[in-house]
């Protein structure tokens, strides 16, 4: 890997990491506006750089930048949740990694998923949840094909549903 991709593999882990750390303190959830600002500006600069990314190299796969640096792009991706044009080009780009075997079908499955429910319209995976019960059931957004959701995980490689969702309770 050329210097230049290796501070572009470095900038991207680097982003997901600051990404993570406010995700498990819930930013992204909390009741907290400050917290709540600090998450959508920081996933708003994330997704720029991104953009910015995707304008110099196109999908930044395993093979340029590396798995964890592939798979933190993705991760900014999935979190550009207010950045529609981000999530739809990162979808193109990945759908054309994964046809090539340049990327993996189940973050292409996450992505379509959370990219659809942004747009108003019904997943295909079941990997977004709504919400949360008040006894801790998981609430997922709505599958254009519900008895197919397990067939259709089981081939991208995701768990069943009901182990999925048991994570939540």
């Amino acid at each position: 890997m050329t210097r230049d991709l290796t501070a572009l593999a470095d900038e991207l882990t680097a982003m997901a990491a600051a990404e993570h750390r406010m995700a498990v303190a819930g930013a992204a959830h909390s009741e907290d506006r400050a917290e709540q600002l600090a998450w959508r500006r920081l996933t708003a600069r994330h997704g720029d750089r991104l953009r910015e990314i995707m304008d110099e190299v196109g999908w930044p796969t395993a093979a340029l930048v590396g798995e964890d640096a592939a798979r933190a792009a993705w991760l900014v991706a999935q979190h550009a949740d207010r950045q529609l044009d981000v999530q739809r080009r990162a979808l193109r780009l990945m759908e054309e990694a994964v046809a090539a075997g340049e990327a993996g079908a189940r973050e292409l499955a996450f992505l379509r998923d959370r990219t659809y429910v942004n747009e108003g319209r019904e997943q295909v995976y079941g990997t977004q949840i709504a919400g949360v019960t008040e006894d801790g059931s998981p609430i997922p957004w709505p599958c254009a094909e519900p008895e197919r959701v397990d067939e259709l995980r089981a081939g991208v490689g995701i768990e069943p549903f009901d182990e999925y969702v048991a994570r939540y309770r």
